[in-house]
């Protein structure tokens, strides 16, 4: 079985795109055929249009941040970053300037003279980042650098690399299991499963009109309803559910998140008993049964629910969403 299959992708310069899946879904694969480390048994990688499948990857134009640092532990931090521009016989002063610029994009200034081992995980990603940055790279290829890390070091890494990549410009291709992650970044995200991309739209598509079950599902959507469009509505055992926009006869199956969900009279709705109530702190999870369906509903922490109370639930036609599979 390969890795991958018909994979097709096209990131526009300055766009940061987040290749995102479960383990072994082959997003790692990807970045590593674009920069040279592996090559594809069919298909070509373009980079300002033309092919590099035979350019060296020391010459692709292109910066690879691993999940580990890999920093050579006995040279400086200043030796560490500016190990790319000595490879590439940069005059020495020149060299040395844009090291600084790098440690100063990376907030790590004072810390030049300093060894690897003298640094906590997040400062070795943080100049692991700038020895790809000094190399003024065409393209920043990043393998899950903030995965690693405790969740407090992963929110400052995201503030970091969003904050580099907007302004310098860099076309970056992000390579990430955590969805958060992947919205918070990327301006558009390209889902794996299996090897196959799944679908690639910006953030909020994947929450608002997911191209399949199992993608709704990945990105936290747990209520589903099947049900027969008939007539312009969708036929289900909550009533008759109207769609914002048409959709065709047959039997389909709605999604809704549960953010989406309101209570009260309106449109779309209908009786339903709260099944199970939690306290979670930002919010309330709630779930309910109406004529057999399950459904979960997240309110405000001051929503006042009982489990067993009767409640009238409304599902708004803008945010119900028909699912291809």
């Amino acid at each position: 079985m390969p890795a991958l299959s018909h994979l097709s992708v096209e990131v526009e310069p300055g766009e940061l795109v987040a290749f995102l899946g479960p383990s072994g879904c082959g997003k790692t694969t990807v970045l590593k055929i674009i920069a040279g480390l592996l090559r594809p048994a069919s298909g070509d990688v373009l980079i300002d249009g033309d092919s590099v499948l035979a350019v060296p990857p020391e010459k692709r134009g292109a910066a690879m941040v691993f999940q580990k640092p890999l920093l050579f532990p006995r040279m400086s931090v200043a030796a560490n970053i500016g190990f790319g521009l000595k490879m590439r016989n940069v005059q020495k002063d020149h060299a040395d300037r844009r090291v600084v610029t790098a440690l100063r994009r990376v907030r790590m200034e004072g810390f030049a003279d300093r060894r690897p081992g003298e640094l906590s995980g997040g400062q070795q990603q943080r100049i692991a980042l700038a020895r790809a940055l000094v190399i003024e790279p065409r393209l920043l290829l990043l393998d899950e650098p903030l995965s690693a890390l405790d969740a407090n070091l992963r929110g400052e890494m995201r503030e970091l690399v969003r904050e580099v990549q907007e302004q310098e410009g860099y076309t970056t291709v992000f390579v990430t299991h955590d969805q958060e992650e992947a919205v918070v970044l990327a301006d558009r995200i390209a889902l794996l499963f299996d090897g196959k991309l799944q679908m690639y739209d910006e953030p909020q598509a994947f929450y608002d009109r997911p191209a399949s079950r199992r993608i709704a599902e990945f990105f936290g959507a747990t209520n589903f309803i099947h049900g027969r469009v008939r007539n312009g509505t969708v036929e289900t055992p909550l009533g008759n559910l109207s769609l914002a926009e048409a959709a065709p006869a047959g039997e389909v199956t709605l999604t809704i998140r549960p953010e989406a969900v309101r209570l009260g009279e309106g449109e779309n709705s209908f009786s339903a008993r709260i099944t199970r109530v939690a306290y979670l702190g930002t919010r309330i999870d709630c779930g309910l049964n109406a004529n057999g369906v399950e459904l979960r509903v997240v309110l405000p922490p001051d929503a006042r629910m009982r489990e067993g109370e009767k409640v009238t639930v409304r599902l708004p036609s803008k945010s119900l969403w028909v699912l291809r599979s």
